[in-house]
């Protein structure tokens, strides 16, 4: 843990991770530059990034692409973005499609994903204890409406519905079984599409009027 902490908390590679939140493979060059050090003085660190099992690299043609190396890695990250104040990622900034709407993990995030929480918060379809969310009887009728199984839901060994603090908000948004769950039907549904190669999120056109009728949101994102 102390050897992961020292990788992590170097301001070069936690810039270098931070950049990779996005999703996208990037060239030595690309985090060096977006880092702000040279070439020869980024490789040094994607090395350390590397042999930490931080990073996992990929060849193509004479590039080599790095990427986060696993979504455990992903949420390490994100947790401590949540607790850094202030944020002030210039490809997170207030226009970027990274807050506006993306994944977080395998659940939804950013603008969207707040705004489908405090819906679903507001219509009483769910309550809050504590660190988690749990549905009420009209929301378990509402949820189910949706497709979404919730017996199953928890007999799985993941969280139920527990309380993820959104790092571009600020404020919970709805992970664990029933956050994941809920995005995969919407995506199954043909509401959302992943932008390739990247965690952000567009919503279609179906997608917009289905925000309207399940969840009383005019998005104009």
């Amino acid at each position: 843990m102390a050897r992961l902490a020292r990788a992590i908390g170097e301001p070069t590679r936690i810039g270098m991770l931070t950049l990779l939140m996005e999703g996208r493979a990037l060239t030595a060059k690309e985090l060096a530059f977006g880092a702000g050090v040279r070439p020869s003085t980024g490789t040094t660190h994607l090395r350390r990034l590397v042999d930490d099992s931080l990073v996992i690299v990929a060849r193509q043609g004479r590039h080599k692409y790095f990427r986060l190396a696993s979504p455990d890695v992903a949420r390490c990250v994100e947790s401590l973005m949540s607790v850094a104040s202030p944020v002030r990622e210039t490809k997170a900034g207030p226009d970027s499609p990274l807050r506006e709407a993306r994944l977080c993990y395998d659940h939804l995030a950013g603008c969207l994903g707040m705004q489908i929480t405090e819906a679903l918060l507001a219509r009483r379809l769910l309550n809050v204890s504590g660190r988690e969310f749990v549905p009420t009887r009209k929301g378990e009728r509402h949820l189910a409406g949706l497709g979404i199984d919730l017996p199953a839901l928890r007999r799985s060994r993941r969280r139920f519905a527990c309380a993820c603090l959104d790092w571009s908000e600020r404020k919970d948004h709805l992970g664990g079984a029933l956050g994941s769950a809920l995005a995969a039907r919407m995506f199954e549904s043909g509401w959302l599409r992943q932008k390739h190669g990247t965690r952000c999120v567009t919503v279609t056109k179906t997608g917009r009027t289905a925000l309207a009728e399940y969840f009383g949101i005019d998005w104009t994102g």
